[in-house]
């Protein structure tokens, strides 16, 4: 068994996705529209060019994501959380995803860990990076 976190987006889906991508250090195997599947004859023409469906690979994990459209709602009760044993690459990749979203604890050493952090990126996704082990 492997647990895939799905996120939704209101129309950006496909812009976060590059921005994971890169942020992460990923690849995106695939972005569908609803214009692009064969649902599109029963797809309102506004909503082709939304995301039915995403992939993302980073490493052997994978990350799925969609537009949701009118049934889309505000993230909240959870936050994807990486853990990494790179005090360096912890920082860059913080730094990435916060770049132009909120930042709720900055990088920094705590009782449980060498380097800790935690943002909500320019989509609403809140993230936690989390980094070894201080003892």
């Amino acid at each position: 068994m492997k647990l895939i976190a799905h996120l939704n987006f209101n129309g950006q889906c496909a812009e976060a996705f590059r921005f994971y991508e890169k942020c992460l250090d990923g690849k995106i195997r695939m972005i569908m529209t609803w214009g692009e599947s064969p649902m599109a004859a029963q797809t309102p023409k506004e909503s082709h060019d939304h995301v039915m469906h995403a992939t993302l690979e980073i490493g052997d994990q994978v990350l799925m994501g969609a537009d949701s459209g009118e049934h889309y709602r505000k993230p909240q009760g959870f936050a994807m959380a990486i853990n990494i044993n790179d005090p360096a690459e912890a920082d860059r990749i913080f730094a990435a995803l916060a770049e132009g979203g909120d930042v709720q604890m900055p990088m920094q050493a705590t009782f449980w860990a060498l380097r800790f952090g935690m943002a909500t990126d320019r989509f609403g996704t809140p993230w936690m990076i989390n980094c070894g082990n201080p003892a």
